[in-house]
């Protein structure tokens, strides 16, 4: 009985978490976000966090391995928001649309994400750490479910291509050379009627 007791007195999966770590990582997360949107977020050092926040480096290192895990846990709630919105909301967002329809607005969801967290996007979602995100997987399978609604033959080999354009380095790159945020998402919406072909 004894040891069934310290089983799950001590199990991490149902400890919640004390006051104290609470109010740090509000601090921590608040920091960063200061630091992320003041500068590139690639170049933010997990000590720049610790300090801006006013806790330990080991305090900090409990939580997050790297920086691109704080903006990821920053990120992770708005990305969040969307998610149940493509799930349960109204179409054409949600279900009961076309599949361009539904595409179309995934794309004009997306770009107003990236619109207003770029900052987060490019500390968390850039290059080969985009493709591990639990992000990106709802994004494909979403995408992938849109594509085999439509018929579209061979979906496995057209979802990356149609996530490409919302990688966060290509959308800044694209703002960088003048376009508004209106004209990549007209862009956006001109390629999901591809699905109606």
């Amino acid at each position: 009985m004894l040891s069934s007791y310290l089983m799950i007195e001590y199990d991490p999966l149902m400890a919640k978490e004390r006051a104290d770590a609470a109010r740090n990582r509000a601090r921590v997360l608040a920091a960063a976000e200061d630091l992320f949107a003041a500068k590139d977020a690639r170049q933010v050092t997990m000590d720049e966090i610790a300090r801006a926040a006013g806790v330990g480096r080991a305090t900090l290192y409990r939580r997050y391995p790297d920086p691109a895990s704080v903006a990821a846990a920053l990120l992770d709630e708005h990305e969040r928001v969307l998610q149940e919105q493509l799930m349960g909301g109204p179409p054409p967002l949600g279900p009961g649309a076309a599949p361009s329809e539904r595409l179309a607005a995934f794309y004009t969801a997306m770009t107003g994400l990236l619109e207003r967290h770029l900052h987060l996007a490019l500390g968390a979602e850039t290059g080969d750490a985009r493709f591990r995100t639990g992000a990106y997987g709802f994004w494909r399978l979403h995408v992938l479910t849109l594509l085999r609604d439509a018929a579209v033959p061979s979906p496995e080999g057209l979802v990356e291509v149609l996530l490409a354009p919302l990688a966060p380095e290509i959308y800044q790159e694209q703002r960088r050379r003048g376009l508004s945020p209106h004209q990549i998402t007209a862009s956006l919406t001109w390629l999901s009627r591809l699905l109606d072909t």
